[in-house]
């Protein structure tokens, strides 16, 4: 017994101490800092996964480059865009220099044209009297062509850059524009004028549009601004210019001083210097695919027809495009109708002023009006535009005066500028900003054939009945045809919307039935409880 009370007092001992120094170290506020000279000693394991043998490249390779190209975005730091912060200003602003000066000479250019085609018949007359169908075929290739273009124009910049694309586009258009004056023949002229200068005007047009989202970002609704208030002065500015230019000089002598300002864009298209890469191709990684293969790819990767699976993109094209029927009309006939029918009118080219003015005001209201306007009710813009611009064009043979005429020819500016403007923002609801670039590509090439066969066929029906009443009638009937289909793009985008809608709580609905042993309501039965 007396072993064994001592072993229990020598078991008892330490515990005792323990309890003793648990006291003290609840007692004592000195020990606390001791539990801080712990966690020195456990950071010391943490470090070791950090000096991973595999992990070091990772470290050492990708970040280099991107702190590299933070301060100074060049063409060589371009291959992150997340990181990408446009400069929003400095050099960019010459950029919007040169783009307006492409948006302005060539739809100033190409707006003008009624004056042209008053020059060309004249030539035209000497050979033969009835020439206003075939001369009508010179403008309206040249602008069918650069809507045509438009899908193909848009590979070229993703493969080649913007300033590659544009140079050689305002290239080709200087020499279609030039090349045109050392020929009399009209069947020429379809090729210089109307094939050449148009391709060349497409191939420098869009690029000028896509460049400006490489300079601004948080500025790039004042860049479009600018660029739209600086076109718009071309456009007022080149009627007047063209007149006193066919008053002293001849038609050829007025093509090559029309000419200079495509060699200046063709200068200025050099400033586009790109800063964010172009979709270029990476070496397959899968193995090596046939030359077949590869341009299938390529065709399935640039021609993608996954926007025409939506019904409503379908239908929004369509009526766009039977619109673009009459849209050219008075922008060619206007001028020759004015000379038939007031003689002692001179200064016919203030239509196209007054066109041209309230065209750059419609374009600067109809952005701001548009983003307050929700989802797809924007349509009802062009509806509107649409039903106003086959009205004014139906209303040009009604008009008993000049000062008339000079009313619809402003709202025919107006109604321009609201329906180019609001295409892009309705592309995006359609379709997503994924497609939406290929979206506005493919509508801009259905656009080219009704635009193209417009303005011939209403001078064959001005020879057909000896004046422009009745093509000016015929102009009306398709804008308004268009503004009746695009009336019930958003009628049905809401239903499809509701349908999903339907079948998607029809499938919440049918979800627990799924499952037997589903919650219940309170005081039903289990379903193994016999009822």
């Amino acid at each position: 017994m007396a072993l064994k009370s001592s072993e229990s007092e020598e078991a008892k001992g330490p515990r005792r101490e323990a309890d003793q120094e648990q006291q003290e170290l609840v007692g004592n506020p000195q020990p606390e800092p001791e539990p801080l000279s712990v966690p020195p000693m456990e950071p010391k394991p943490e470090p070791q996964p950090q000096i991973n043998p595999e992990a070091l490249p990772e470290l050492e390779l990708e970040p280099e480059p991107e702190h590299e190209s933070e301060p100074t975005p060049t063409v060589e730091t371009r291959h992150t865009a997340r990181g990408f912060q446009p400069p929003e200003g400095g050099f960019g602003w010459m950029v919007v220099f040169a783009a307006t000066w492409c948006n302005g000479s060539i739809f100033g250019i190409q707006n003008s044209f009624g004056i042209l085609y008053s020059m060309l018949l004249q030539e035209e007359r000497e050979k033969n009297r009835q020439v206003e169908f075939q001369a009508a075929w010179v403008g309206a290739l040249s602008m069918g062509m650069i809507f045509f273009c438009s899908p193909i124009v848009s590979i070229f910049t993703d493969r080649l850059g913007c300033r590659i694309t544009a140079t050689a586009g305002a290239a080709v258009a200087f020499i279609g524009l030039h090349t045109s004056s050392f020929t009399s023949s009209l069947s020429l002229r379809y090729f210089t004028y109307g094939i050449l200068f148009g391709c060349g005007c497409s191939f420098a047009f869009q690029p000028s549009l896509v460049i400006l989202g490489h300079y601004f970002q948080r500025r790039l609704g004042l860049a479009n601004g600018v660029v739209s208030a600086g076109s718009s002065i071309f456009s007022i500015s080149f009627p007047l210019l063209i007149k006193m230019l066919g008053a002293k000089i001849k038609l050829a002598q007025t093509f090559q001083v029309l000419s200079t300002f495509m060699f200046i864009l063709t200068l200025l298209s050099l400033t586009y210097r790109p800063l964010l890469p172009s979709s270029q191709d990476t070496p397959s990684k899968r193995g090596v695919h046939t030359l077949c293969q590869c341009f299938l790819t390529q065709l399935r990767k640039y021609f993608n027809m996954r926007v025409f699976r939506q019904r409503t993109y379908r239908i929004w094209a369509f009526g766009i495009a039977a619109a673009a029927l009459g849209y050219f009309v008075p922008y060619v006939h206007l001028m020759k109708y004015v000379e038939e029918e007031f003689l002692e009118i001179k200064q016919t080219w203030v239509l196209l002023v007054c066109i041209g003015a309230t065209s750059g005001l419609g374009r600067l209201v109809s952005g701001r009006v548009s983003d307050s306007i929700p989802g797809l009710k924007k349509i009802y813009l062009q509806v509107i535009s649409f039903l106003l611009l086959g009205l004014m064009s139906m209303m040009i043979p009604l008009c008993r005066g000049f000062g008339g005429l000079i009313v619809v020819c402003l709202f025919l500016g107006l109604c321009d500028g609201f329906f180019i403007t609001i295409m892009a923002p309705i592309a995006f609801e359609l379709v997503g900003p994924m497609q939406a670039s290929q979206a506005i590509g493919y509508l801009l090439g259905m656009m080219a054939l009704p635009m193209i066969a417009g303005p011939p066929i209403a001078g064959l029906l001005r020879n057909c009945f000896g004046d422009y009443h009745v093509a000016f009638y015929f102009a009306g009937v398709p804008p308004i045809i268009g503004a009746v289909i695009l009336f019930f793009v958003p009628l049905m985008h809401q239903r499809m919307f509701k349908e999903e809608q339907r079948d998607s709580s029809k499938d919440k609905m049918l979800a627990p039935d799924q499952d037997p042993i589903g919650e219940l309501l309170p005081g039903s039965p289990t379903p193994e409880e016999p009822i």
